[in-house]
Parts: C-alpha cells; sequence; structure tokens
C-alpha cells in the first residue's frame, strides 16, 4: 500500500512550541484542558541523531509518549513499563551502549527509520505514529528537512546527543550553531497552523531557549509566521529562581554570557511575545518594554499542576484577546 506524502493540519485554537520534558509538561496541560483537536505541537528537532543505523526523535517521541501516557515518569524520558534485554545484548557483544534504548523504544525507531528510508516526510511519519496511539493533538515536527544542533567546546564542535548524554553536559560551551537550518524549510503543517484563521493563541513552552526553542526558529519562516500573528503570543519562562529545573539551560546561558535567569530567556524571545509567564519567586523580574508579566506557579509536579498553568497560559492569552478559547472545562482561575 502506498504511504502518505504529506499531511494535513486541521484547524486549532492553539498552537505550542516545545522541546522536551519540560516543554511537554505543559503540552500535556494544553492536551487536558482544550478541547479535542484543538492544540497543535511544533516540535523541536534539532536533536534528532543517527544512532546504530536507526533515525531518533527524542524531542516528537518524548511528546508522544507523554500525550499518550507512555511515558516513564521517572527518568522523564522513553516509555513506562521498559525492559532492555537490547541494550544488555549489545553491551554483551561489545556494541554502543551510552545512548540506552528500551525495547519498547526500540521499536519506534525502527518503524520510523523504515518509513523514512521509503521516502516518507518526517512530518508523515509523525503524524501516523500520532494517530496509532490514539493522540487527538496535532504533532508536528519544525521541518522535514535535517537541523542540527551543534555546541562548539574546548574539544571542538559536538553533536548535541554527544554532549547531553555521552559527556552529560560537562564541556564548557562557546557557541551554539544549527547546521542546516539555513537550508531547511518548514514542515507542511507549521506555517498553515501559525496562519489558520482560526488559530487564539500561540504558546512557547518552557523548554530550553537554547537547544529546544531557538532551533525551531531558526527554521526559515517560522519566526515571520509567528511575528505576522495576529493572536497573542505567550512564552512561559524555563527558569525559576535562577535553575533551570531540569537539563543544562542555565549551564549554557550562563556559558554563554546571557545570564540565567527568567528575564533574560523573556529578552531572547523579546520580538515575538506578547506575555511572560514567570513563577512566583520570579515575580519582580523584569520583562521586556510591552511584555506583559504574568506571575502564577510554573513547578510542574502533578497533573493539576500541569493543568493549572495550561489555563493560566489560556486565561491570559484570552485576557489579551477578543476570541473567547474553547476548553473542556472553565478557565476562570486565577494566577
Amino acid at each position: 500500500m502506498e504511504r502518505a506524502r504529506t499531511v494535513t493540519v486541521r484547524p486549532g485554537s492553539v498552537v505550542a512550541l516545545s522541546g522536551g520534558v519540560g516543554g511537554a509538561k505543559l503540552a500535556l496541560g494544553l492536551h487536558r484542558v482544550l478541547d479535542n483537536g484543538k492544540l497543535t505541537v511544533i516540535c523541536n528537532t534539532g536533536d534528532d541523531f543517527r544512532h546504530l543505523g536507526l533515525h531518533i526523535c527524542p524531542d516528537i517521541d518524548t511528546i508522544l509518549y507523554t500525550l499518550s501516557g507512555l511515558a516513564d515518569p521517572d527518568r522523564g524520558w522513553g516509555r513506562h513499563d521498559e525492559t532492555w534485554n537490547f541494550m544488555e545484548a549489545l553491551k554483551d557483544l561489545g556494541g554502543e551502549t551510552w545512548f540506552r534504548i528500551g525495547d519498547r523504544d526500540l521499536a519506534t525507531h525502527i518503524e520510523r527509520t523504515q518509513r523514512l528510508e521509503h521516502g516518507e516526510p518526517l512530518s508523515v511519519a509523525t503524524d501516523h505514529f500520532r494517530r496509532r496511539l490514539g493522540i487527538s493533538t496535532h504533532i508536528v515536527p519544525m521541518s522535514d528537512d535535517p537541523v542540527r544542533t551543534q555546541l562548539l567546546s574546548e574539544a571542538g564542535w559536538l553533536d548535541f546527543q554527544d554532549y547531553f548524554v555521552r559527556q552529560r553536559c560537562n564541556p564548557v560551551v562557546r557557541e551554539i550553531a544549527f547546521a542546516g537550518a539555513e537550508k531547511s524549510e518548514p514542515a507542511p503543517g507549521v506555517v498553515s497552523a501559525l496562519n489558520d484563521p482560526q488559530l487564539q493563541a500561540v504558546v512557547i513552552c518552557p523548554s530550553n531557549p537554547l537547544i529546544s526553542i531557538e532551533p525551531i526558529l531558526a527554521v526559515p519562516g517560522i519566526r515571520k509566521a509567528l511575528k505576522g500573528c495576529s493572536v497573542p503570543l505567550i512564552g512561559v519562562s524555563p527558569i525559576i529562581g535562577g535553575r533551570a529545573i531540569r537539563g543544562p539551560a542555565d549551564k549554557l546561558m550562563r556559558e554563554l554570557s546571557f545570564g540565567s535567569s527568567a528575564a533574560a530567556v523573556a529578552q531572547r524571545y523579546a520580538d515575538l511575545i506578547d506575555a511572560w509567564v514567570v513563577d512566583k519567586v520570579d515575580a519582580d523580574t523584569p520583562v521586556p518594554s510591552g511584555v506583559k508579566k504574568v506571575v502564577t506557579s510554573t513547578m510542574m509536579v502533578s497533573m493539576e499542576d500541569r493543568e493549572k498553568l495550561a489555563r493560566d497560559v489560556l486565561d491570559a492569552a484570552q485576557q489579551m484577546s477578543f476570541k473567547p478559547i474553547s476548553a473542556t472545562k472553565a478557565t476562570d482561575v486565577s494566577a
């Protein structure tokens, strides 16, 4: 049977830009409080890489597993109830085991790789997976073209997964580049979702700004489409009290002399955002001129926390828009 070559995103109320674990928490909150099919998540693919002959998409898979209820809540990545027979057998054979792939997770990578090698675009393969997993939210990669995040350290240029997993973020980073971004195009569905007349809000999830959100913005056409949106664009700080809850965002920002603060992240999005959501501990943080500051609890420990933050974000957007945002429950929770 011939496989689809394009994917169409249906009209949605909210578009979210997201990386992996941190962004996926808010994406799940939005997914749960919005009506079915009214959320589109544009995923970072700068972390993608080839390993053991497989095409691996860490951020896309985190979103897929999180929204389908398959994610491992303890590790924050991969699937729950995972087994590791493949990795143990690979270790016995002297293979590379620094990037751990569970047995169930392995099926995702194998099926994706086969689809891509048969000419199916990443956006189509991703849409196939989300439908098979019963996810009503639309999940779209930022591009079908390869864009790879690379980091310059004292040891030279490193691919992101080498830096992040094999070297556990230890090298000092002097520069970040997104190889291939200048030649890439937004995946089908990205620009149309941002230009859709039914769009009501855009959310930048609390993902690492340097290695999760900026790769998305580096794809020509996406930043322009965001600037052209006539709806509120709400950003959520991934930094609380000067620290990243998870991942190397604060370390990277200090090493690159940006400063590790909610204010520093807001400044990087200053030309895009209409409102900036910060945690209560950062209530006094300055925001760029013309940007509304929203203070609430952004620490997402429980499912209730995720839904509460999602409602606060949607409430902030609705206060700046004449369009009512359709959610499954009332959105009158005050920040």
